[in-house]
């Protein structure tokens, strides 16, 4: 197994695949790495010389917010839009949706399990 930023690539799976392992590398930014360093989409992370992994591991540890210092800005600034005051900072601190979904149904996953009330039989 390869690590990258942390974290381990697992080696069976293509470059493009693996790579989006890292939290902060998407589909797209690992397309453009590859593209980038000439990795064909195709190739397995066991297929990759030393050389090709020290250069995406540079690039990506180098030049890249990913892993704990995202999780850390995106918490920050989840923590400034609390203290603020804003819409957005309201609902995180109600644990409500944030992105305008319907909370009338389906915001079980952000809400939590349901809580019967009593005394509602008609």
């Amino acid at each position: 197994m390869s690590r990258i930023a942390g974290v381990d690539i697992p080696s069976k799976k293509r470059v493009v695949i693996a790579l989006t392992y890292i939290y902060g590398i998407g589909n797209t930014t690992a397309l453009k790495l590859c593209k980038k360093f000439k990795i064909a989409l195709h190739r397995r992370v066991y297929d990759l010389t030393e050389e090709e992994l020290g250069s995406l591991r540079n690039e990506i540890e180098k030049q890249m917010t990913v892993e704990g210092e995202l999780r850390r800005v995106v918490s920050m600034n989840i923590k400034a839009e609390v203290e603020i005051g804003s819409y957005r900072g309201l609902r995180h601190r109600k644990r409500l949706p944030v992105r305008g979904q319907r909370t009338r149904t389906n915001a079980r996953t952000r809400k939590g399990k349901a809580i019967p009330i009593a005394g509602k039989k008609k």
